[in-house]
């Protein structure tokens, strides 16, 4: 199955050690969504990443080919569902070819606020091994 990252699993390494099984395959985008960064997170002391629906805009994102316990290992981390819910979505390739992939949005959409620094860096390493940037 296909997994659309665009959180700090974006980050190649940290994905790695969540989720041993799963395989970076290709980078995409998603269109109709933008990235924000909502809530607050004790654990990161600032807003997290999630995606809500905008027209025009498009989210970039990592697609790692994940096994089912690597998924029930994303639920538990994404606090599944209670903080986030899974969604089916479709993706695009570089090619232009559509891939349909699940990924992860808040379950109660939140007023938006900062990222930590510390939060921030860990996604901006994601879009350098993902080559987005």
């Amino acid at each position: 199955m296909h997994y659309f990252a665009y959180n700090t699993h974006l980050n190649k390494k940290l994905m790695a050690e969540h989720c041993p099984d799963s395989k970076p395959v290709f980078s995409a985008e998603l269109p109709n969504y933008k990235l924000a960064f909502t809530g607050w997170s004790r654990q990161w002391r600032g807003g997290i990443a999630s995606i809500k629906l905008s027209a025009r805009d498009k989210v970039l994102g990592g697609v790692y080919e994940i096994s089912d316990i690597d998924l029930a290992r994303l639920d538990k981390f994404e606090d599944c569902p209670n903080n986030y819910s899974r969604l089916k979505v479709t993706v695009y390739r570089d090619t232009g070819d559509p891939v349909e992939v699940i990924t992860y949005i808040k379950s109660r959409q939140m007023d938006e606020s900062k990222p930590s620094p510390e939060y921030l860096s860990i996604i901006q390493q994601g879009y350098r091994d993902w080559g987005l940037v």
